[in-house]
């Protein structure tokens, strides 16, 4: 974690880059429980964070601050497993996608669907879509590539693979990755409090339901 670049971004922003990609859920989490002052705001990718400065924030002295808050997340990452308990996402194992899937993983669909449900899934980062959170979980074995061919309208609630990630689809667009099942959570509601259901750093468990 001590390994971290740093690189400007335009002239009110700083480009975090972890060494280990794998840190950057951490990064995020310890931003957010420990405000650095002069941020307004950070946006994580798949292995950077982009860190935007409120006006007249001196960036060398916001770089300081980062640094000493991604090493107090270094210390923490191990404790970041024993927070709270993850949310649960009842799904129907209906995808159009699943034998198919199941077939390049070398596996049955009982595996997969045992895989899937039982290992917890955090939010690495968000994008796409309002609502489209990037889950990983790196033991469950489950990274397949995209289907060859984008579908043009893939529907809302669809429980998606792709890259190593899981996802679900928050509303019905285009969409590419291989779709294993669908929910009735709704994962995006701007008359909420918080509309996503996923952020950076959520943690998520997939639960097997018979009506999604």
């Amino acid at each position: 974690m001590s390994d971290l670049d740093i690189r400007p971004a335009g002239d009110r922003a700083l480009l975090l880059v972890p060494a280990e990609a794998g840190t950057v859920a951490a990064v995020v989490a310890e931003l957010r429980r420990r405000p650095v002052a002069g941020v307004r705001d950070t946006l994580p990718a798949a292995r950077t964070v982009l860190v935007t400065l409120e006006p007249g924030a001196r960036p060398e002295l916001v770089e300081a601050r980062l640094r000493e808050a991604v090493e107090a997340a270094a210390a923490r990452r191990g404790e970041l497993a024993d927070e709270a308990d993850p949310w649960e996402i009842p799904v129907r194992y209906d995808g159009a996608d699943l034998t198919e899937t199941a077939s390049l993983l070398d596996m049955s669909e009982d595996e997969l669907i045992a895989r899937h449900t039982g290992a917890v899934w955090r939010c690495a980062f968000v994008g796409f879509a309002p609502g489209f959170g990037y889950l990983e979980s790196p033991r469950a074995g489950l990274s397949v590539a995209r289907r060859d061919r984008s579908r043009t309208a893939v529907p809302a609630g669809s429980v998606a693979l792709a890259g190593g990630y899981s996802a679900v689809y928050p509303r019905s667009t285009p969409g590419g990755w291989r779709i294993i099942g669908t929910t009735r959570m709704r994962m995006w509601d701007p008359d909420r409090r918080e509309p996503a259901v996923v952020r950076p750093g959520t943690r998520v468990r997939f639960v097997r339901a018979e009506d999604g």
